[in-house]
């Protein structure tokens, strides 16, 4: 693997390429809105959030991304950010290489470094984003082996995963970013990013926001969900499959068992 590496840098066999952006945001409810400018006059765009619903030790809060971005009724004017990066689409032609010269290790391996490549880029960035294109925190003064534990402050969650298990949600960042143009990174029919070496997501600032799982959702926020997101319940449910703590009615009616 580090000769591997020694080899994609020295002849730069990959051509990074990404996109961020930062709009006025405040919350209403568990939605962030955004705005098209400080004005704050006219909507462009909403990210929806799911709340947990677990029974917590200590009266602890069950929590959603939108609580940490400034809700509108605070009168404060808060901000969120967004990104789309990738290693390059270089990577399929690689590896396709090494396939056809029966070399899977390497096609494997490429594959892998390219993932690492696409992680170190949103590392890289959300840093830039967090001293200088944001600039909240100018002063931080970090050693890459720290950046390990992400002691900073800012988080750079992205949809699809725990703290937001919807992928659908994927499609206003990336309409907002025009990822495709702008990054060379477009999103299948199932909210596959391609080049599959890619990560997105949203910046958040909030001093104490931090990462979470939303875990299992009732049917009570997935009705309200799909209400806000003026998307049937049906296809709500699944995408949201996984973490669904009850069997959605369609199922329970058509006598199938409910399986991912």
């Amino acid at each position: 693997a580090q000769a591997m590496l020694t080899k994609i840098i020295a002849e730069k066999w990959f051509a990074p390429r990404g996109v961020i952006g930062f709009w006025p945001a405040n919350v209403v409810g568990d939605d962030i809105r955004l705005f098209a400018d400080d004005t704050r006059s006219t909507e462009l765009a909403t990210f929806f959030t799911l709340r947990q619903q677990l029974t917590k030790r200590g009266g602890k809060a069950n929590v959603a991304l939108s609580d940490f971005v400034a809700p509108v009724e605070s009168g404060k004017p808060d901000y969120i950010g967004g990104f789309v990066v990738t290693a390059g689409i270089e990577e399929v032609a690689i590896a396709e290489r090494f396939k056809r010269a029966n070399d899977d290790y390497s096609s494997i391996m490429v594959k892998a470094l390219a993932d690492r490549f696409a992680e170190a880029f949103a590392e890289r960035m959300h840093e830039k984003v967090r001293k200088e294109f944001w600039g909240y925190a100018p002063d931080e003064k970090l050693a890459p082996d720290e950046l390990i534990g992400e002691p900073y402050r800012g988080i750079r969650p992205a949809p699809g995963y725990p703290a937001q298990p919807d992928h659908t949600e994927k499609a206003t960042l990336f309409r907002l970013l025009d990822g495709e143009r702008n990054a060379g990174v477009s999103l299948t029919e199932s909210y596959a990013m391609w080049p599959g070496s890619s990560v997105s997501g949203v910046y958040l600032a909030h001093p104490e926001s931090y990462y979470f799982g939303v875990a299992k959702v009732e049917r009570d926020q997935v009705e309200d969900y799909a209400h806000r997101k003026a998307m049937p319940l049906v296809e709500v449910e699944r995408w949201l499959g996984p973490i669904l703590n009850y069997v959605p009615q369609h199922y329970a009616e058509a006598g199938r068992p409910l399986s991912f």
